[in-house]
């Protein structure tokens, strides 16, 4: 199993926003943190906006934080959120599945158990539990502003 880029940056923001939870921050710099793109933050940050895991809002005072407290965010919901649009196998997807053994399968029936067992384990687990006391990531996630860019500088005539 390989979670997709998608779950893993979600994760990464949702963390960030935890560690950092003075406020609300530009997607840009949450995107240097994470070490991916603002394209990709544009990715999740709007799935995460709609489910109440981050409250996010355009402008020159805009930026995003957490929608609600770092332990009322399960890892499992978020995974759930990322991850259950895609079949885990091809025999999960009716409409595409190929599989001649589909009707008498019972890997599909272990499959689908090991599964289960993996999202309710992950429910178990916050961003809080990620999060706290954890010096290490909160070093890594530490804020620190952009520089913007600097200003041309006049030129003598």
């Amino acid at each position: 199993m390989r979670l997709t880029r998608r779950t893993n940056l979600a994760m990464r923001v949702l963390m960030y926003c935890a560690v950092n939870d003075d406020g609300p921050h530009r997607s840009a710099d949450i995107a240097v943190a994470c070490n991916v793109s603002g394209n990709h933050m544009m990715q999740v940050v709007p799935v995460l906006h709609r489910n109440g895991m981050v409250l996010a809002s355009r402008g020159r005072f805009g930026g995003v934080s957490l929608g609600r407290a770092a332990d009322q965010i399960a890892v499992g919901q978020v995974f759930r959120l990322f991850e259950s649009g895609l079949p885990f196998a091809e025999c999960f997807e009716a409409k595409r599945n190929t599989c001649p053994l589909v009707a008498h399968c019972r890997l599909r029936v272990a499959l689908k158990a090991a599964l289960e067992a993996f999202y309710t384990s992950l429910d178990e687990i916050t961003v809080a539990d990620l999060v706290e006391d954890n010096s290490g990531l909160e070093a890594l996630l530490a804020f620190q502003p952009s520089t913007p860019p600097a200003c041309a500088s006049p030129t003598a005539h």
